[in-house]
This record gives structure tokens, C-alpha cells and sequence, in this order.
């Protein structure tokens, strides 16, 4: 129930946020060009907050907070008074009405640059990308990738940590080749990946797992950091700290092993050797029987310690005013574009639909980047508002984007677009829209 609570205050910060700056990018627009404003509403449904301000807009914070709107004076909907037609948003000059709708998404834009700039200037700490061995008869080893070494580059773009080694990736999904630049103590060699056969699925593995490439982590000590008070662990007798030495007389030396055996042990008794300050104690743990990917799999809520990890291998992305701000736009530019090839991927079968995520993931990724800490959760908006800017310049007539089409054709035509062909767009844009919303929450359901 914690948990739950966490990730929806988590979610509504975000899409509070996002929802806000996107529709005071209309708002602001709108009111420079002359055009009255109605009413600039958070959220849908029943008013929870109102207010009407000097300017004569009416404010609301609205009950379901999956939107927002402004509302603009406009002869199309209602019936405008001869002395009110110049703030009108139908009377207002094409271009005008292009800068109005195109504000929203720009408005994402911008926040997403804020948000890495302040990101850059309170320091990022990440982690370099080191090599270990790869996976035998991988992509990774059939291109001779070293035991060692840092990651430098892939297809030419720059990487300095874990994230940016996965962005880097990210936007290969579909190439037939690409090269991996690696540093092995000081000399920078470049390896060819092949790879016309690599099956990608993001929902289930790594990226760079997929591809057969290891990265170095510390190892895994059994000395448990958490137990679940609801697991099947602690009904059994294990409590936070101690150290798992023996699981049904075999010696615990690896952790994924021993997730294995747990993982294929659901409603089996399982005994385990415990150290506890000293002593030694012998337990019975009946793993849960829980359903994963249409299968039934033990689990006991346990989670282990690790190793510290190297000075060496750390990274604090800081920069200066300057330097974020150049890394900032950076950013903005980089994931604009990895997002635009994300969906594009997604349709043309490189990538599954199943990878789409509705609102429960974005609660549950608001959550855990909230969790770790502020720069983390910084980071999350960011993302989250390129791909909130990117979604509505889709050309989908209930879109800003399908707006911006229309005043396009507009601008050239010289002739607005006729009203029932803009109606009939609106449905089918709605249609698609409701269906790309139910594929995503579905997709949702299922990983729960």
C-alpha cells in the first residue's frame, strides 16, 4: 500500500507538472496574440479548485488529472459578440493559430531542457561502462568484444556512463551493423557488431544483455539489505542482515543460481543455513507461488547486498552554467530524436508494441526515479515531457499536431480545411488515439 501511495503522488507531481507547462504554452501564446482566454483547466471532470482571475480566465484544478485544456474564445463553438470578434481564436491570422497550437509541445520542449539543466548542475553520479566477459556464442563474442576495457563509442556517438551506453544502443534497434569503440588500458580499439539477427525485447532483458555484452558489477554478497515482512522469507524466520550460507546443504557462492532454485521451488519447502550476529540458525522457507510471463514462480522477498563499487568506475556528470547548459540541449536533441525513432521502430515491427506503457508505468517509473533521489526524478520528467511533446505533434487530427496539419494546408491553400472533413479527422484521430491508450494500458495490466 506504501509503495502505491508513493508511485500515484509520484505520478500526479509529474503529470501535474507536464500538463501544467504544456497548457501554459497554449495559454501564454494565446494571450500574446490577443486571443481571450476562457478557461485554463488542470485536469478533467468535476471542478476541485476554481477561481476566475483579473484577467477575466477562469482557473481549475479538476478531479482526473490525465489532462488539461484551454479554452479560447472561438466563433466556431459559441457565438461571439461583434465586440469581442478580434479576440477571437478563429479570427486571428493562420500563422498566429499555428504559434498557439505549436506552443503546447514546444512549451515540453523547453521543460525538458530546464529540467537537465538543473539535472547538469547539481551532478549526475553514474557509473563508466566495463567490460567483463561476453556471453558465449552472443553478438558480443562473435565480434571479438575484449574481456575488459571501457566503453568509449557506439556507431561514433560519444558514451560516458551506463545510460547514455544504453541510449547509445537504444537507437541501433534495426540497423543490420554498428561498431563499439573500447578502451583497453589506454588504447582504443573499434569491433564491428553483427547485427541482423538480434532479437530485442526491452520488456524482458537489457539491451545489452540481448546482445551478449557484460558489464562489470560488484559481486553480490548474501547479507540480505531487505526483507519483505509480506515474503515468504520472513514468515519463515529471516530478518533484515543476516547471511545466507547454505540452501538445502549446498554452499550459496552464486546469486543468480540461487534465485534460480528459489524461482522453480514455488510452495516447496526450501532449508536454509542463516548467520545471524554470530550464530548460526536453521530455517524452513515455502517460496510464493507468484505468475510471471504465464508462469508460476517461487519468490521469498529477499534482496541482497553488493560490493562497493570502484572509485575508479564512478562518474559525476557537474558542469558549470555553460556546460550544462550546452549538455542540456544536448540531451533535449538526442532523446527528441531517439523518440522519434523509438515509434517509428515500433511500427515498423523493429520494436514490439508490447514495449508501449500508459499511465500505471509511468506511476511506477515516477515512483522508483523519486525514490533513488531529486536528480534521478529530474532526469524522469525530462524524458517524460520529450515524449509528452513529441505524442501531440503526432498528425492525428485530436492532436495538436493534427491542428498544425490542418492550419499547414490552410497556409498554402489559402482556404481553411471544410468543417466536415476536419470532423470526420477528429473521429478517426480520436478512434486511433483510444486505441493506442487501451494497447498501452493493457500492456500495463500485464506486467503487474
Amino acid at each position: 500500500m506504501l509503495e502505491f501511495l508513493w508511485n500515484a503522488g509520484a505520478f500526479i507531481v509529474a503529470i501535474g507538472l507536464l500538463i501544467t507547462i504544456h497548457e501554459f504554452g497554449h495559454f501564454y501564446v494565446a494571450r500574446r496574440c490577443g486571443v481571450k482566454v476562457e478557461r485554463f483547466s488542470i485536469g478533467f471532470g468535476k471542478p476541485l479548485w476554481q477561481k476566475v482571475g483579473q484577467d477575466g480566465t477562469e482557473y481549475v484544478i479538476a478531479l482526473i488529472p490525465l489532462g488539461g485544456y484551454v479554452r479560447m474564445l472561438d466563433g466556431r463553438v459559441t457565438e461571439v459578440a461583434p465586440e469581442q470578434q478580434h479576440q477571437a481564436f478563429d479570427r486571428k491570422p493562420v500563422g498566429q493559430r499555428m504559434a498557439i497550437v505549436a506552443a503546447g509541445p514546444l512549451a515540453n520542449f523547453a521543460l525538458a531542457f530546464v529540467l537537465w539543466f538543473g539535472q547538469y548542475l547539481l551532478g549526475v553520479p553514474s557509473i563508466k561502462p566495463v567490460l567483463t566477459t561476453p556471453t558465449v556464442n552472443s553478438i558480443a563474442a562473435q565480434a571479438q568484444l575484449p574481456n575488459s576495457g571501457i566503453v568509449t563509442a557506439v556507431a561514433g556517438k560519444t558514451v560516458q556512463d551506463w545510460e547514455s551506453f544504453n541510449i547509445a544502443l537504444a537507437a541501433q534497434i534495426g540497423a543490420d551493423q554498428f561498431s563499439i569503440s573500447i578502451d583497453s588500458d589506454g588504447r582504443e580499439q573499434q569491433y564491428q557488431l553483427n547485427t541482423r539477427q538480434w532479437q530485442v525485447n526491452p520488456e524482458t532483458e537489457a539491451l545489452t544483455t540481448s546482445l551478449g555484452i557484460n558489464l562489470w558489477v560488484p559481486k553480490i554478497i548474501a547479507t540480505l539489505a531487505f526483507v519483505d515482512e509480506q515474503g515468504a522469507a520472513f514468515a519463515g524466520g529471516i530478518r533484515q542482515g543476516d547471511r545466507l550460507t547454505h540452501l538445502n546443504g549446498a554452499a550459496i557462492d552464486d546469486w543468480q543460481a540461487f534465485v534460480a532454485v528459489v524461482a522453480r521451488s514455488a510452495e516447496q519447502p526450501l532449508e536454509f543455513d542463516v548467520e545471524r550476529n554470530g550464530a548460526r540458525l536453521r530455517v524452513t522457507v515455502v517460496p510464493k507461488g507468484t505468475l510471471v510471463d504465464g508462469k508460476v514462480v517461487g519468490k521469498i522477498g529477499v534482496a541482497p547486498t553488493r560490493q562497493p563499487w570502484p572509485e575508479s568506475y564512478k562518474i559525476t556528470q557537474q558542469f558549470g552554467v555553460g556546460g550544462a547548459l550546452v549538455k542540456a540541449a544536448q540531451q533535449t536533441w538526442d532523446f527528441s530524436v531517439l523518440t522519434l525513432s523509438t515509434f517509428a521502430k515500433l511500427f515498423t515491427g523493429d520494436l514490439s508494441l508490447n514495449n508501449l506503457g500508459g499511465p500505471i508505468a509511468i506511476a511506477q517509473g515516477a515512483g522508483s526515479s523519486a525514490g533513488v533521489g531529486l536528480v534521478y526524478f529530474l532526469g524522469f520528467l525530462a524524458v517524460l515531457s520529450v515524449n509528452l511533446g513529441i505524442i501531440n505533434l503526432f498528425p492525428l487530427p485530436v492532436l495538436d499536431g493534427g491542428h498544425l496539419l490542418y492550419y499547414f494546408i490552410e497556409l498554402f491553400s489559402g482556404k481553411p480545411v471544410p468543417e466536415k472533413v476536419q470532423e470526420i479527422g477528429f473521429r478517426i484521430g480520436s478512434a486511433l488515439l483510444l486505441l493506442l491508450m487501451t494497447f498501452a494500458i493493457v500492456n500495463d495490466v500485464a506486467r503487474l
